[in-house]
């Protein structure tokens, strides 16, 4: 049954679903790494795909950017295609002065300035934070292939040009490690619909070395990277 923002019938998703910001990440990870692939979705060109990995199902689809086009697309696929978890494979700025163009953060918990979780919340602060299993299947997987993985807290903003000019120090005085703008929202959406959730962020900009990936590299991050984290999950390792 087709919803508002996505074309799609029953079964066309895959319970685990992969969720980049960009639709044409989701068509380069879609098209590299999934087998007997077909589009599933492409209203107002958020396109989504479903295929197989080493025999089992896998969807991948854009969320675009930022907390309210995530909470659509994660709500629609929980609550109206059968979708068990969402892994947000997006990028983020970074925030230790050491870290890589390409580093990963996996998102142990996030906070945000938005207003969005105290709505769904009665007006109280919820913390949201990754489903652990699926966070601790992915850091081991990650590191056994060798892979630089750090975990923490990130921030969910609802202004990638923050309008605060102490934002960024704020953040690095507790301990954040890096800021994107949408789990916050995808975290809380999961707890609300009893399914799960996890966030893997590829540093795209070092806030503090004023380091920035190109559109191009945005892009393409991720890659291989996307083969661990099937490999955690599609196995029975996650809690499954």
């Amino acid at each position: 049954m087709a919803t508002a923002h996505i074309a799609a019938e029953p079964g066309d998703f895959a319970e685990l679903v992969l969720m980049p910001g960009d639709p044409l990440r989701a068509k380069a990870l879609a098209e590299g790494y999934l087998d007997d692939l077909r589009q599933v979705n492409a209203v107002r060109n958020m396109l989504g795909y479903t295929g197989s990995f080493e025999g089992r199902p896998v969807s991948i689809m854009g969320s675009g950017m930022g907390m309210p086009s995530m909470s659509i697309y994660a709500h629609e696929l929980f609550a109206e295609f059968g979708v068990q978890r969402i892994v947000r494979v997006g990028t983020c700025g970074g925030l230790l002065p050491e870290m890589q163009l390409g580093d990963l953060v996996l998102a142990t918990a996030a906070s945000t300035d938005s207003s969005m979780n105290r709505l769904r919340f009665n007006g109280w602060d919820f913390a949201v934070a990754a489903d652990y299993p699926m966070l601790h299947a992915v850091m081991q997987q990650a590191r056994s292939d060798g892979l630089v993985v750090r975990t923490g807290e990130v921030f969910s903003t609802d202004s990638f040009y923050h309008p605060d000019p102490d934002f960024v120090g704020r953040c690095q005085a507790m301990g954040v490690l890096a800021l994107d703008m949408e789990t916050a929202a995808l975290y809380a959406l999961a707890r609300q619909h009893g399914r799960r959730a996890l966030t893997l962020l590829s540093v795209s900009d070092v806030i503090p070395t004023a380091l920035h990936a190109t559109s191009q590299q945005r892009q393409d991050a991720f890659g291989a990277v996307i083969v661990s984290v099937l490999q955690a999950l599609l196995p029975d390792r996650a809690g499954d």
